[in-house]
């Protein structure tokens, strides 16, 4: 009796674990529910979307990119003016002849050659959401958006000329190793310590002027002397970073049994090399374009970049310095652009290296 007893208790006791179960894993009792993997892009997404911090920052990206392209068009469209309109009632505004202050309603009259808002009705006023930029009286909100555009264009062609080189020469280092890999090194090494400042100041001097004619009828004058420039001394940094990377990677079992079966080397490298460079690729572009806008704005403040009559942040901080007791809000507006692009930049790549790779996660 007492066996039988203790028979009853263990038989009640493992339905019990089983209906548990059942319970948790939201099926029934036997029933065995599909797992499905989870393929690599898929657990990188799943990481990513986890990072709520580099999920904003993409958002703003998104938005800059939208307000670069697009914004400045329509802003100019919506107020009847546009980011080059003189306006000397605005750059020269009453008895302390400054520039006007945010949401001021300027008058047509003032306007050198009447913009589309303006004809018609020569006793209108133009709204200056941000004031004017200097004594010149053009829009500081419209130039702002403007400026977006071609701070993003040299980020952007920048960073697709430094990686392109970088990868071609870092791959090639890597996976040839030998007398190529000395001789890419050394060349890798020559330009990290070329005076890149100085370069640039000497192109400027003498072959800036002629260069910055070179628009392809889509940028503006100076975006493609700045790309060349930066393309030509910033290679170096993810070169070093391919061949790293491809110096662990040709050790792999993959790339072993890809020579077994007579792929050549240009075949390896496409098809399976490169596509294992996805995720440096990737994390180091974002912060790359941060540092290109940065870049950009210093050598424009310093009057080496983009030309003083193009709308750029790095111009508009140029000459917010002639108005920082007066009228500080001048140097405010680029400042803040460049500084919270700059920092999602950097917030996303941070964001994409932990999804990459989880293990240097926070």
């Amino acid at each position: 009796m007492a066996t039988e007893q203790r028979e009853r208790e263990l038989v009640g006791s493992q339905a019990g674990l089983a209906s548990a179960i059942a319970v948790e894993s939201h099926g029934e009792l036997g029933e065995v529910e599909e797992v499905r993997a989870r393929g690599y892009w898929e657990q990188v997404w799943r990481r990513f979307r986890r990072d709520k911090v580099a999920i904003v920052s993409g958002s703003f990206i998104v938005f800059l990119v939208f307000i670069a392209i697009a914004g400045g068009p329509i802003a100019a469209h919506y107020l009847g003016h546009g980011p080059n309109d003189y306006n000397l009632s605005a750059g020269l505004h009453g008895l302390s002849q400054l520039p006007v202050g945010p949401l001021t309603h300027v008058p047509c009259s003032g306007f050198a050659t009447a913009p589309h808002g303006c004809q018609g009705h020569p006793q209108a006023t133009q709204l200056y959401i941000l004031g004017a930029d200097g004594q010149l009286g053009n829009d500081e909100f419209l130039r702002l958006l403007y400026g977006a555009r071609v701070s993003l264009e040299v980020a952007v062609l920048s960073t697709i000329g430094i990686m392109l080189i970088g990868i071609l020469l870092g791959t090639l280092a890597g996976y040839y190793r030998g007398w190529i890999d000395t001789a890419i090194s050394r060349v890798i090494e020559l330009t990290m310590v070329f005076p890149a400042l100085l370069f640039i100041i000497a192109l400027s001097a003498t072959v800036g002027p002629r260069l910055n004619h070179i628009t392809f009828g889509i940028f503006a004058p100076g975006v493609v002397t700045l790309v060349l420039v930066f393309s030509i001394l910033g290679w170096f940094y993810p070169a070093r970073i391919m061949r790293a990377q491809v110096l662990s990677l040709r050790e792999k079992e993959f790339v072993e049994a890809a020579r077994m079966i007579g792929a050549s080397d240009s075949r390896i490298m496409r098809s399976h090399i490169v596509p294992h460079l996805v995720a440096p690729i990737i994390v180091y572009s974002t912060l790359a374009m941060a540092q290109y806008i940065l870049l950009e704005a210093s050598l424009s403040f310093l009057g080496l970049g983009i030309n003083q009559n193009i709308p750029s942040w790095g111009n508009l901080l140029s000459t917010g310095p002639q108005y920082y007791l007066t009228q500080p809000w001048l140097m405010l507006w680029p400042g803040l652009a460049i500084l919270f692009t700059t920092l999602a930049f950097n917030l996303l790549g941070d964001g994409l290296r932990d999804a990459f790779d989880p293990r240097s996660a926070r």
